[in-house]
Formats: C-alpha cells, structure tokens, sequence
C-alpha cells in the first residue's frame, strides 16, 4: 500500500463515527437524493447521485466495521480501496456537488449526505487527491491570509478609495467595538461597494464596528478543499484577532461557505467555544432595521428576485431576514418556485466555482437556475453571497440573459435616509 493511499484511509477512518455508522447503516438506497442534486437533474448521469459520493467512505465502513464486511475481505471476495478509486471519487466529489445540503433535506432517514461527503473530501485531501486550484488557493491562505493573494495594502488602497468617494471613516484596529466586520477577498477585488455600503449602513444606525488588518478574510479554503486543519488555522486567525481587539461580535460577510466556517465548524475546527457571537449581515441588518435604528426611503420598482445562497440559508438558517430587508425596500420582489430552504444552489459552491476543471460541468448545472429566472421574468436578482454572484454573472453571460444582479446589503444602503449631516 503506497504511503498518500494509506494516509486517505487513515483519515476516512477517523471519519467514522457513530453518526455515520448510522447513517451508512439507515440507507435504503432509494434514490430521492438524486432528484434533489443539480448535477444530476442537469445531467441524468447516475455517478451524481449523492449518495454515491460518498462511496469511499461508505466502503471503509463496510469492509472494515461491519460483520459480513470483515468476512467478505477476509475472504478476498471484496475488492480492497485502491488509488484509483480515490483518484476517480476526486474528479466526482470536488467537481459534481457544490455541498449546498440539498439532498441532505430530502432524505427520507434523516442521513446528512453533505457532511459525509465533506468527510469523503477529508480522506481525499489528505492523501493529495484534489484540484491543483484549490490546493494552489489553500496554500496560499495559509501562507498570505487569503485564498487570493489579496494582503493588507490592497485593503488599505480599496479602504482609501470609498472613504474618499463616500466621506465617511472606516475604521481599522479600533479595539473595544461591538463588532469586528469580516471580508471575502472577492468583496475587496470585485464587490468593494460592499465594503461601502458597510459604512454608510452602521454609520446611520450609529453601530460600533472595525476591520482587522490582521484577520480581516472570512474565505476558508479549508473547509472548501476538505482539510481541517487548514480550516482551523484559519479560524484561528479571525478568533486571535476578534480577542486582541476585544469585540463582542464577529460579522460574518455575504459570502456562503464563510458563514459555514465561522459560525458553525469554527468551534469544532478550533476545539474550543469563542469569547465573542458570530452574526450573519443579514442578521444584524434585520435587527438594526426591526429596531428602527435605520430609516429608509423609497422602493425598487423593478420585478426582482431574491436567490438564497445555500450556506447561508438552507444550512444556515439565515431565511426571514432577507425578505425582511428585501420587502422594506422592494415593492415587486417575487419568489422562485422552489424558495428559501429548498432553493435551488447557483452551482458554484463547495469549491466548484474555484476549480477551473469543473467550468463546463459548471456552466451546464447552472440550467436549473436558468429555468427558474425564465419562469419568474424578472429584471433583477438580489443575492447575499459574493460567490453566488460571480456564479450567476457567468451564468447569465453564459445564456445570454440580460438580468442585473447586486448583493441585498448594497441594495439596502441605497435606500437610506440621506443624512446630512456627513
């Protein structure tokens, strides 16, 4: 056995644990999953089945903690895992499920296919099978503190820029707020109105909050490529700077798998509870607004829609606040067919989106999300997920649809109250 497929194995094996032995256990093999898996609706290909996925693992499993499992391999009537079955399941995993969790909801035994298959993603990525890019993005997040390659003086150039365009201070480094705002480098690069609309929103609800020039990217490659301990120093990173500046909340951005990071697996990739809460924007916006703490005015009157990053919704349980905000400032905003938590995922998510490989297969799933915008007819779609927007933009240009897309939190900083005070 070569020293990469016995170290896959070693990690599949510390992947099982009552929980999956369980799940593995409680499948009936039935198949709805895969009526619930873009990848296979928009292809009909079999090997897209979710469940199938996670075969790797479900092998370990049997063959080495099940009765007749133990029997058969001692017999040699099963086939051991080789190489080549990790090689095969990489291609499979990392670029035909974006992880959004739907086929987790459908599910008939309560099995959560995606975290098996995240757990899947663990063994591959210990033993070197996974993307060149995501392993190039991972090392760089490790190495600079952004999957990007986005440091702390292109920050401070974007930061110079809005204060100058808006007349408002961003703050950086200020301990003792109530909030310490995290970032995805795509929001710096591609979406620095973001970063703006930030700023004009806490600066009229008079909400005290800073950046951390030490720990200011959400992004976690880690979790995305399925290493842990990637994961966990990233993690560590944003808790390392949340308690040198002594905040009391840490704002996750609108990006989806950053949510996941921080705000759920954080504590379990650290192995130990934070010192501060973990918000969501849209969270915190729905709040402020509730509260009265932000005034505004007037209404979008084109038909529009709101798509609902799977991370953040359907496995984040970040679902009413967005429509919150969205109905106080649309007054023609219209819901997809299959909404909310059973939304249909944008295709990108999981990694896919930062794995060149997977641009056509890509492309190709983004067919559901096509279907559901010509059903709707609308002139606009409002998201919260700054990868969910890149996905889509290609998407579109892809089909040739002529729709705009902007994230809920700039949309929302356009209606303020003009204060005239600044």
């Amino acid at each position: 056995m070569s020293e990469r497929l016995e170290r896959g194995l070693s990690k599949l094996r510390s992947q099982i644990d009552p929980k999956v032995k369980s799940f593995f256990s409680s499948c009936v093999h039935c198949g709805i999953c895969a009526e619930s898996c873009l990848f296979f609706t928009e292809t009909r290909d079999p090997r897209y089945t979710p469940i199938y996925k996670t075969e790797p693992l479900r092998k370990v499993w049997q063959q080495e903690y099940t009765f007749w499992g133990k029997l058969a391999s001692k017999l040699g009537i099963a086939a051991p895992i080789a190489e080549q079955d990790l090689a095969d399941w990489e291609e499979l995993v990392y670029d035909g499920c974006s992880m959004c969790g739907r086929c987790s909801m459908v599910c008939p035994m309560g099995i959560d296919i995606a975290q098996i298959i995240f757990k899947v993603k663990t063994g591959l990525s210990a033993a070197g099978f996974s993307p060149p890019d995501l392993a190039e993005t991972t090392q760089r997040a490790v190495d600079i503190g952004s999957p990007m390659g986005v440091k702390l003086p292109a920050l401070q150039a974007q930061i110079g820029h809005i204060e100058e365009e808006i007349n408002l201070k961003i703050p950086v480094d200020v301990e003792g707020s109530e909030y310490m705002a995290l970032l995805s480098s795509m929001e710096i690069m591609y979406f620095p109105e973001y970063i703006s609309a930030l700023a004009k929103i806490f600066h009229q609800a008079g909400v005290s909050w800073t950046l951390c020039s030490d720990a200011f990217e959400a992004t976690n490659s880690g979790l995305q490529i399925g290493n842990t301990e990637v994961a966990g120093v990233l993690v560590e990173r944003i808790v390392a700077g949340a308690e040198k500046l002594k905040v009391k909340n840490v704002i996750s951005p609108e990006c989806g798998h950053a949510y996941t990071a921080i705000r759920w697996e954080g504590p379990n990739f650290i192995g130990r509870p934070y010192s501060f809460k973990v918000v969501h924007i849209l969270e915190l916006l729905d709040e402020l607004l509730q509260s009265g703490r932000l005034k505004t005015t007037g209404k979008e009157s084109s038909r529009l829609t709101f798509h609902d990053p799977c991370s953040i919704v359907r496995r984040g349980g970040v679902e009413t606040q967005p429509r919150h905000i969205l109905n106080a400032i649309a007054e023609n905003a219209v819901e997809m067919t299959e909404h909310g938590a059973m939304n249909w995922c944008c295709g990108g998510g999981g990694g896919v989106s930062g794995n060149e490989r997977a641009e056509p297969l890509k492309l190709k799933v983004f067919n559901r999300k096509k279907s559901q915008l010509e059903e709707l007819d609308v002139e606009t779609i409002v998201t919260s997920c700054s990868n969910c927007r890149l996905v889509i933009e290609d998407g579109l240009e892809a089909n040739d649809m002529e729709i705009n897309i902007v994230g809920l939190t700039e949309m929302l900083a356009d209606h303020l109250v003009v204060d005239n005070s600044q």
